[in-house]
């Protein structure tokens, strides 16, 4: 490899969300890398802060043809680079998308289990959530089409926040379940949000599909959401995008978003994306072998020292969803314990809606150390419980 995924840096810091910890600690939660970003980024981030004055900013072209090049090289999508707003990040971004496209007290579609803070951007802005659960088989996510339309087709819902690729679950979702999502929110009269944050950490040899180049009626009745910042660790930087193709959409976007004041970018947001998405491919290839070979060792360590936990079947983003059923019905209680008793920390899955409760959400974007560590831990706590719950045989 061209890059070292091995030696990490020290991140243990009272100002670091995710490293700050107690000793011994070890946080696998956060959907958060532990590695450097890429030296391409670096260097354009050393170039800006060697010219010594950080002003007010501005968007050149430079930045709308690197995310439009890197859309079409990558993932097919022959985007217009007029369709693209800058924004200073993807939830932003969606918090503004519920205020601009539903009335207070509608209802706001999520497939969950998902991402968490959706349900932060539904209900901190006065609107209702209304889950459509994932048909789950064996641990193979499905979308329900059947409770879909039924949910699409309350008069109350004006708006489905997508999660595309799906996180926590790990799906890519094919080209004909996003033309069926877009037809049933055409029909239905929603608009999709989708977010696809997460869209270039897939396993290698497959891709993901953007919603907006499956056909007209995707295209015309969404807002995509984007943004460097997941795959090549920059959140810290506040950069994202959205991208509408639709003129009318793009300027309620454009003025929501400047209504909001997200729509400015700080003096490094521009120069890190434009960075990644114009010099940043091969490190992102290596990075994610380097992901796709920690979750492979990662099942295989679990299927051997637990295999009643089971791992669902992920080919995105690099976290890993795991059914502890056998052992807890209360994942709140069983991460707190988790990290009590061994110092593992993990996302509970009790926060991605109703059924999440029996998961738990493990971070792969670490070192192999950390990995066999961390999985360690959490089989050792795992089969202490379940060796309690085992009936005992008589002697």
């Amino acid at each position: 490899m061209a890059y070292d995924f091995t030696a990490l840096p020290d991140r243990r810091r009272p100002d670091a969300v995710k490293w700050d910890v107690k000793a011994g600690e070890l946080p696998m939660w956060v959907a958060d890398m532990d590695f450097p970003c890429a030296p391409e980024i670096r260097e354009a981030l050393e170039r800006r802060v060697d010219h010594g004055v950080f002003g007010y900013s501005d968007v050149p072209r430079a930045w709308n043809k690197a995310y439009a090049s890197w859309w079409k090289s990558r993932h097919g999508l022959d985007m217009d680079p007029d369709g693209l707003i800058f924004t200073t990040g993807v939830i932003p971004a969606v918090s503004t998308a519920v205020r601009r496209f539903t009335a207070p007290a509608e209802k706001v579609v999520l497939l969950t289990p998902v991402y968490n803070i959706f349900y932060n951007s539904t209900l901190n802005n006065g609107r209702t959530v209304l889950e459509c659960p994932l048909k789950n088989e064996d641990g193979a996510y499905a979308i329900d089409f059947d409770r879909l339309e039924s949910a699409l087709s309350d008069p109350q819902a004006s708006l489905l926040i997508f999660c595309n690729p799906h996180n926590p679950v790990g799906r890519l979702w094919t080209k004909e379940e996003l033309a069926e999502v877009g037809r049933l929110c055409k029909k239905h009269g929603v608009t999709v949000l989708s977010d696809e944050i997460h869209c270039d950490i897939a396993r290698p040899g497959m891709a993901y599909v953007p919603f907006a180049s499956v056909n007209a009626t995707c295209r015309d009745i969404s807002v995509t959401c984007i943004a460097p910042t997941k795959c090549f660790n920059l959140a810290g930087l506040q950069t994202a995008a959205v991208y509408v193709p639709e003129p009318f959409l793009r300027h309620k976007m454009r003025r929501a978003l400047n209504t909001d004041e997200v729509a400015e970018p700080n003096a490094f947001a521009v120069d890190a994306a434009v960075a990644a998405f114009t010099k940043g491919g091969a490190w992102l290839d290596e990075m994610n072998e380097t992901v796709y070979k920690n979750r492979d060792l990662a099942e295989k360590l679990i299927s051997e020292g637990a295999p009643y936990l089971k791992v669902t079947r992920g080919d995105a983003t690099y976290l890993m969803w795991i059914d502890c059923a056998a052992v807890t019905k209360d994942s709140r209680g069983f991460c707190d314990d988790l990290r009590k008793k061994t110092g593992l920390i993990l996302s509970n899955g009790a926060q991605y809606g109703r059924t999440g409760e029996t998961f738990v959400r493990l971070n792969l974007a670490t070192s192999e150390e950390n990995v066999r560590d961390g999985v360690s831990r959490l089989i050792s706590f795992a089969n202490a419980l379940y060796k309690g719950s085992q009936p005992q045989q008589e002697e």
